[in-house]
């Protein structure tokens, strides 16, 4: 799935290593993330509900 129009960002805590993921958030009904090392590579894609769920219970942990 290619997002067009997305605008990827890595986390302020991502270290310098290179091993972080990049979410899109910018869009319409869908939230992308994909491995910043193969930004050409595969996207997963979550509903905004979904990706709320999954950071509230990220930041829980």
């Amino acid at each position: 799935m290619e997002l067009i129009g997305a605008v990827w960002r890595k986390s302020t805590r991502s270290g310098t290593q290179g091993e972080c993921v990049e979410v899109a958030d910018n869009l319409p009904g869908v939230v992308g993330v994909r491995d910043s090392k193969d930004p050409s590579g595969p996207i997963l894609t979550f509903t905004p509900d979904a990706w709320r769920a999954f950071i509230t219970h990220a930041r829980r942990s």
